[in-house]
């Protein structure tokens, strides 16, 4: 009997390694393979050498092959602390997990001799031509990844055509922000347990020429972040220079800056679809619902007048389903037709993945951590590679896939081994 791993297990457990963000936050794969038999198997793997390549540390973002090598960059050059609170989910991780194998399970059916010369991946949204049909997520804080911020994600955005949703918790005003994007943000909105605040809120948003708004809904009552808490720094003083009182509480907050938070929440958990109902009222620009994922939700959507709907897990750290977006997504867009666009993020980190995204159905599809690891490797410059990363790859798979325009793509070009037809 013999204690070497086989060929699978070591596969297997390898990938385990590269998904893990207990290993992510602690330094990858490369900080976890001792001197044991099983890791030096590994090393000496081909396997290991590819997923190594995927995670190198690039000197430039002009190196990067993929988003992987921005991940690893950022994550030699982000505190420990703020980067075990972005690389984490909630409880188990299973639904970080889940988001990124729901897109590991669908498989393409391209069609062949098509002029891939004519490949246009421009889209209209909300009235507005971009690009490509890939956004930036509305992640908070994102001065705690680089100095650029923000704006630095703005300026990266305009360059390359894309859209920005700005979260509510944003570190920068909107003001600032809006001034580097050149145009208006699609505003993320976690309303708080005030109307006057809501109202507040929105009123800034108009002034700052907002007119999609992204109410969030699928992480009002909070999370367990077990990995963040486990491996986040144990000394914590260090945190105290910017995070007077916490992580959470000691941070700016400049979209609240003129309005009484005192004793209020940043998230009302007694929103309801009455809530709803009142913003859509008062609310006279693009309003959609930013974490719906069942067919139920979505058919109530229509009924409450909603532009359009994203499809959100919060990137894995709300609720603990188990259930990738990209698997909640098919629901969605049966429920709705092609009445109103529906949106999706959540575990995206290639071309072929927007790929799918699209042919299930989605109008355009957000990337959270692939911005956040531009933004932490190289500020600006690295979220500008991201999206060209990204844009390049769409284009790609869209060419290869026969593809000429976004609207081109439908479920007959993708399938599954666990479909039945």
């Amino acid at each position: 009997m013999t204690n070497k791993a086989s060929p699978i297990a070591r596969r297997e457990f390898l990938k385990f390694l590269a998904a893990s963000p207990y290993v992510a936050s602690a330094g990858g794969v490369a900080a976890f393979l001792g001197q044991d038999s099983l890791a030096q198997d590994i090393k000496s793997s081909s396997f290991a050498s590819i997923m190594h390549d995927r995670m190198r540390v690039v000197e430039n973002p002009k190196d990067a092959l993929t988003v992987f090598d921005l991940e690893a960059t950022a994550r030699t050059k982000v505190q420990p602390g703020h980067w075990a609170y972005m690389a984490s989910g909630t409880d188990d991780d299973a639904t970080l997990f889940a988001n990124r194998e729901g897109f590991r399970q669908l498989q393409l059916r391209p069609r062949r001799l098509r002029d891939a010369t004519k490949v246009d991946m421009r889209v209209d949204l909300f009235g507005t031509t971009y690009n490509a049909p890939i956004f930036t997520c509305p992640t908070g804080g994102q001065g705690s990844m680089h100095t650029d911020a923000e704006p630095g994600v703005a300026r990266a955005a305009r360059a390359r055509g894309a859209p920005q949703m700005l979260s509510t918790s944003t570190g920068i005003s909107i003001e600032e922000v809006t001034k580097a994007l050149g145009r208006p943000v699609w505003q993320q909105f976690y309303a708080p347990n005030s109307w006057d605040a809501s109202v507040q809120l929105m009123k800034r948003f108009q002034a700052n020429g907002v007119t999609v708004l992204a109410l969030t809904c699928d992480n009002i009552t909070g999370r367990f972040s077990e990995t963040y808490l486990r491996t986040r720094p144990k000394d914590m003083q260090q945190c105290e220079a910017c995070h007077k009182g916490g992580p959470e509480v000691g941070r700016h907050r400049p979209m609240q800056d003129g309005i009484d938070f005192k004793g209020l929440r940043s998230s009302d958990r007694a929103m309801d679809w009455k809530f709803v109902a009142r913003v859509r009222d008062y609310w006279k620009g693009k309003f959609i619902l930013k974490g719906i994922d069942t067919h139920e939700d979505a058919k109530l959507c229509l009924e409450y007048g909603l532009d359009g709907i994203l499809v959100s897990n919060h990137g894995g750290r709300s609720t603990e389903t188990g259930r990738g977006t990209i698997e909640a997504l098919p629901e969605v867009v049966a429920a709705v037709g092609n009445k109103i666009p529906v949106f999706l993020d959540g575990g995206v980190r290639r071309g072929t993945d927007v790929f799918k995204a699209l042919a299930l159905g989605a109008t355009a599809v957000g990337i959270g951590r692939p911005t956040l690891w531009g933004l932490g490797s190289f500020g600006e410059a690295g979220v500008n590679r991201v999206l060209e990363i990204l844009q390049g790859e769409l284009k790609l798979v869209m060419g290869n896939c026969g593809t000429q325009k976004v609207a081109d793509i439908n479920r007959d070009y993708v399938t599954s081994r666990n479909w039945k037809s």
